[in-house]
């Protein structure tokens, strides 16, 4: 069974965010808060917790996988962004939004997109969140919490602990999240493209 910490949501306690840093270290999945809604994590470079992700979302190897990172440095390393993209993302991040770009070479292949070798980003604005990037020290390999078969993110701690307590490593507990997962930008053309309207407000990229 799953291991559940209750974080404060505006305070995270350091002892805590490091134990959640901890299980990522030894190749945990876990399911934490973001600005949006719960959602699973991992260490981008541990390949056997990136498939038990897949496993219990039912990904296929085209899903465009998002790296949750700390601020813009993290997104350069891990990006091609024009000044343009730039620009926008200095806009609208920190915020619920996802961005897809061409991947660099630092992105682990099995992280791309298969044909595309493109890769989502996103700057969350969650104090909890925002505390384990910091920790860790570089981005993880997250997804929103919709279970195979759900319309919408997982939102209450007891219906994931009974739904995933057997699946996961460690459930952040820290308050209320949403239902509405990010809103998705392709960026890779140059001009931005709407793929996926969720809690960020689409309309300046239209």
């Amino acid at each position: 069974m799953s291991q559940t910490l209750e974080v404060h949501p505006r305070n995270p306690e350091p002892r805590l965010i490091r134990q959640a840093v901890e299980c990522l270290l030894k190749g945990g999945v876990i399911v934490y808060p973001t600005d949006s809604t719960y959602a699973l994590a991992c260490h981008m470079g541990d390949k056997d917790a990136l498939e038990r992700i897949r496993r219990i979302r039912q990904l296929s190897d085209k899903h465009n996988l998002t790296l949750m990172c700390a601020d813009l440095s993290a997104i350069s390393t891990y990006a091609k962004v024009s000044n343009t993209a730039y620009r926008l993302l200095k806009a609208y991040t920190p915020g619920p939004y996802t961005f897809i770009l061409d991947a660099t070479a630092e992105v682990p292949r099995r992280l791309m997109h298969p044909k595309r070798k493109t890769i989502g980003l996103r700057i969350p604005d969650h104090p909890v969140s925002q505390a384990i990037l910091a920790e860790l020290g570089e981005p993880v390999m997250s997804t929103s919490l919709i279970l195979p078969g759900h319309d919408q993110p997982l939102s209450e701690i007891y219906e994931i602990e009974e739904l995933l307590g057997r699946q996961v490593d460690l459930i952040i507990e820290s308050g209320a999240c949403g239902i509405e997962p990010s809103t998705v930008i392709d960026l890779v053309s140059g001009v931005p493209e709407v793929l996926r309207v969720g809690l960020g407000d689409p309309s300046p990229f239209q």
